[in-house]
């Protein structure tokens, strides 16, 4: 199978990585304004890995040239956070070929929409088809330019939807010899709500925002950043998300339940599940409170979900707080931003039955 990559930080390179090396033939893409990991594999003519991932995998093209990339490709993956969705498919709208699917890894919350409206399909196309995964596979960071370290290649909880839902078989059949223990979700609600980030993130780094200022990020996240009162607010969020999965009719996983399926975490709790998580074990907090833990948790995720919730009737305060607040600390308006919402992503006035309807 011919596979196009697009993303060359630590998930796009292990994705590429994993899927050469279960023999399909591969191409790297990013925007010319990321050119390290690029430029380092096309010199390498492929990606070196160690941990989960081992060795070394051929790539069979590297560079900025995103036509090129796609021409051939059966299966068009974009790795990235949820702010990179729309730059990929707006990109790819030009070359993209309606036989082409699309598996956006990971969903970051509507990732799939975002993709399909930007590229300028309706949601319920069944020829074009565009999945999502609730969450990259892989622990993973660059060590070196085109050189990856994967902590851990998740050994369960990595779920799949297609939009629409009747073609999540056809996705899965073309992942399973790479992530042979992929399930397939009920629809993309699913998968959006089954991604931990957005739970854990923002409530630990919320808890943490004087340790971070003051050490520039020098402790542990997990093991010195979660004590019982941080944990109490991670599973008071969770227990919100668990709410609106439940109205949508779908089943979502508790975070702790979620890591001890992908290998991450070995207890049931929200206290010390994360501080001895062998998962979690080593990673470092972040240098600076403008990082991903707010602008993409907050800004996409828990905007996401506290529209998603007042819209079918399910009340967040525990969200919408952590939402106020961050904006305060960040000094700017999260809500306002309007960066990933049920309006954003043309699903604003619809009934919960209208929604299943159009995903199905």
């Amino acid at each position: 199978m011919n596979v196009a990559v697009l993303g060359s930080g630590g998930g796009g390179l292990a994705v590429a990585h994993d899927f050469s090396q279960h023999g399909h033939s591969v191409r790297l893409f990013d925007f010319p304004k990321f050119p390290v990991s690029i430029n380092a594999v096309k010199e390498n003519k492929g990606i070196h890995a160690e941990g989960d991932l081992k060795g070394y995998a051929e790539i069979e093209y590297s560079g900025h040239d995103l036509e090129k990339a796609l021409e051939g490709a059966d299966l068009v993956i974009p790795v990235g956070p949820a702010y990179s969705t729309k730059p990929f498919a707006d990109a790819c709208k030009p070359y993209l070929k309606k036989e082409q699917v699309v598996l956006v890894c990971p969903s970051s919350c509507g990732g799939s929409v975002e993709f399909k409206n930007s590229v300028g399909y309706p949601l319920d196309d069944p020829d074009f088809i565009v999945a999502e995964t609730n969450t990259l596979p892989y622990a993973v960071r660059v060590t070196e330019p085109g050189k990856v370290k994967v902590f851990l290649k998740l050994r369960g909880g990595l779920f799949l939807a297609a939009l629409p839902a009747h073609q999540t078989p056809r996705v899965m059949g073309m992942v399973k010899d790479v992530y042979p223990h992929i399930v397939a979700a009920k629809n993309i609600l699913q998968t959006s709500l089954q991604n931990g980030n957005p739970i854990i993130h923002p409530a630990i780094t919320m808890m943490n925002v004087g340790l971070i200022e003051r050490t520039n990020g020098d402790f542990f996240f997990y093991e010195d950043g979660v004590t019982p009162a941080v944990g109490r607010l991670v599973e008071a969020v969770d227990n919100e998300r668990l709410a609106i999965a439940e109205k949508l009719g779908v089943k979502v996983l508790s975070d702790p339940e979620l890591g001890m399926l992908q290998g991450y975490q070995t207890e049931d709790n929200y206290n010390s599940s994360y501080q001895k998580a062998p998962g979690y074990k080593g990673i470092k907090a972040q240098s600076s409170l403008d990082y991903r833990y707010f602008n993409e948790d907050v800004g996409y995720g828990l905007i996401f979900m506290s529209n998603l919730s007042a819209q079918i009737g399910v009340e967040t305060p525990h969200m919408d707080s952590i939402i106020t607040i961050a904006s305060t600390i960040m000094m700017r308006d999260y809500r306002g931003e309007n960066k990933r919402t049920m309006k954003t992503l043309g699903l604003a006035g619809k009934t919960l039955d209208e929604l299943v309807q159009l995903i199905s």
